[in-house]
């Protein structure tokens, strides 16, 4: 996956580069698409390229570190406020025309 992927277009070659994620990037990656622990191990050793086992220490580190704390719907912390439910109204203005 490393290296340079050349393509052809009308001005000449175009290089881009290819680098895989760091492995915190892609244990970041892994703990957003899921929470079970080895769905994570699974996913950041595909992205990095690299075994499980030498993944699996730095996720179970990783994981007992980022604990997020449970938070309800927005809507629900508004109407525990008691400010009641709040309306948007969105208006279409049509568009200026100029006259000839």
């Amino acid at each position: 996956m490393l290296g340079t992927k050349k393509t052809p277009n009308r001005y000449g070659k175009r290089v881009t580069r290819v680098e895989p994620p760091s492995l915190d990037e892609a244990i970041a990656a892994a703990q957003g698409l899921t929470d079970d622990i080895e769905c994570q191990i699974e996913i950041a050793s595909q992205l990095m390229g690299l075994p499980e086992d030498e993944v699996r220490p730095v996720v179970l580190k990783m994981s007992t570190q980022t604990r997020r704390p449970e938070r309800g719907p927005f809507a629900d912390r508004i109407l525990d406020r008691g400010e009641g439910a709040k309306v948007i109204v969105v208006e279409r203005r049509r568009p200026r025309l100029a006259a000839r």
